[in-house]
């Protein structure tokens, strides 16, 4: 009798469930499960949304991927995607430190410096600074102890390399990819590398250096990187993120994947006996399963799971979520700056916004992003795209405005921080609640237990951004290996 497995959660690591689950690249066998795909919004895709903005397609939510990790990519091409892949068009960002644009320096790892005499030269540090910076090239702090099992991330390289480091370098830049700030993140969920690099018996700036430095391996190289090709820092999809969504459905949907939206699983049931042990309640009606694959937030799957395991419940009511939203505006190319150059500008927490400028208290901006030099598929010959993030883990001053107030804020910010001129001539608004897990020092111990926990339940096993990464390649190869777990209680694998 053929199994059947239920996936709650229609996201990206939703989809790749189901597409691992009906065989991945090979497609269906003799022993695939029946998959059914419950999705409790109004669409699929979480959050790869794009949408029309001024006549054409652009991303509200991720716009692109990173190119050292093969998972997204290798799907793109198992769904027929590859020629539809973009590289990025720039490179190089700038960050807002000391009252003004600032080019990153070279040499950095993650926002951590690797190097000396480029951050030294940027002017991104004062003279306290720079000295502080120095101490760990003339008098390095040697560390003979173990790796630690983890640490903080900012205190750890604050300790190493100074506060104004962490607060002008590694928070805009590892702080604003998690929405969150760096001074209770954790290292090893987030950067094991410096763990391994802080535990060496030299500077902190030159063990980072030797270890980032050690080459790719095959494994990870992307659709289009062969041998002795360097692959692209990020690739894009030129009609969107959401077009690796809309493969993704079309392609389940040839593989007879039932797919519902608008489909909320209110309760899971566990039935006892030989029959299939599950029962998730939704609004068409129940869904008998013989597996199931979480790909929900963790607070909706702790909800799904209190009535079944309450250690993983509990370790997942502890993951803690930020809201963030997207600012997209359209602005005459004859009012963007001419010297801006690169991918777009960090904003430090916190930077004190000129009040000159009828602006009060810090700036709201975490990150402006220039879409038409980034992406060569969204330059236009009279219009400029740029996008802005606002919001991160405690600064919730977003919710409190309305769209219209927001982009008139942003728009004033954008002013300052980029000199552009005027106001934007279209703008839209997307918002993202509950959208940025934040990784706390040891969390991937609290993941450990989540899925030890989970692993006591009959084929059952959890995916998404809660867990072991927020991009969408860790998303996609979380979702397939939550569908390999699952097929391998079946015994279909």
């Amino acid at each position: 009798m053929t199994a059947r497995v239920a996936v709650v959660g229609g996201g990206i690591a939703g989809l790749a469930a189901a597409w691992e689950l009906t065989g991945g690249a090979a497609g269906p066998h003799a022993a695939s499960p029946e998959v059914v795909v419950l999705e409790a919004g109004e669409r699929f895709g979480g959050k790869l949304r794009t949408e029309p903005f001024e006549g054409e397609p652009v991303d509200v939510g991720p716009d692109g991927f990173l190119g050292r990790r093969p998972e997204a990519a290798e799907l793109c091409r198992e769904l027929g995607l590859e020629d539809e892949l973009v590289p990025i068009g720039a490179s190089g960002a700038a960050v807002w430190a000391r009252g003004q644009r600032r080019a990153l320096p070279a040499g950095l790892y993650m926002g951590i410096p690797t190097r000396f005499l480029p951050v030294a030269r940027s002017g991104l540090l004062g003279a306290r600074g720079t000295l502080r910076l120095l101490a760990d090239v003339v008098l390095p702090r040697a560390n003979r102890r173990p790796p630690p099992g983890d640490l903080a991330l900012g205190p750890l390289v604050g300790a190493r390399l100074g506060p104004e480091v962490v607060a002008r370098l590694v928070d805009p830049l590892v702080g604003g990819i998690h929405a969150g700030g760096v001074e209770a993140m954790s290292s090893a969920a987030v950067l094991p590398l410096l763990l391994a690099a802080a535990s060496q018996p030299t500077g902190l700036m030159r063990a980072l250096r030797q270890a980032s430095a050690m080459p790719v391996p095959s494994s990870a190289r992307g659709a289009r990187g062969g041998e002795g090709e360097q692959e692209p820092a990020f690739w894009a999809l030129r009609h969107g993120m959401g077009s690796l969504t809309d493969r993704l459905v079309t392609g389940l949907g040839r593989r007879g994947v039932t797919l519902r939206t608008a489909s909320p699983v209110e309760l899971v049931d566990r039935r006892r006996g030989p029959a299939a042990p599950w029962v998730l309640h939704a609004p068409e009606g129940p869904v008998v399963a013989d597996g199931m694959v979480l790909a929900v937030p963790a607070g909706a799957a702790a909800t799904l799971l209190s009535p079944h395991d309450e250690d993983a419940t509990r370790l997942l009511l502890g993951i803690e979520y930020a809201s963030v939203a997207v600012v997209t505006m359209a602005y005459p190319t004859a009012a963007w700056p001419a010297d801006l150059s690169g991918t777009g500008l960090l904003v430090p927490a916190g930077s004190p916004a000129p009040t000159s400028r009828g602006l009060d208290g810090s700036f709201l901006v975490t990150a402006c992003t220039y879409l038409s030099t980034k992406w060569p598929h969204l330059a236009r010959p009279d219009t400029f795209l740029v996008r802005a993030s606002v919001g991160r883990d405690g600064d919730t001053r977003p919710d409190t405005l309305d769209d219209a107030a927001l982009v008139s804020r942003v728009a004033a910010e954008l002013r300052v921080l980029l000199g552009v001129a005027g106001s934007p001539a279209a703008s839209s608004v997307t918002r993202w609640p509950d959208a940025f897990p934040q990784y706390r020092v040891h969390h991937l111990l609290r993941v450990a237990g989540i899925e030890s926990a989970v692993s006591r339940l009959p084929a059952v096993a959890v995916a998404g951004s809660a867990y072991r990464g927020v991009g969408i390649p860790a998303c996609i190869g979380g979702g397939r290996a939550a569908a390999r777990t699952v097929l391998e209680a079946l015994g279909t694998r």
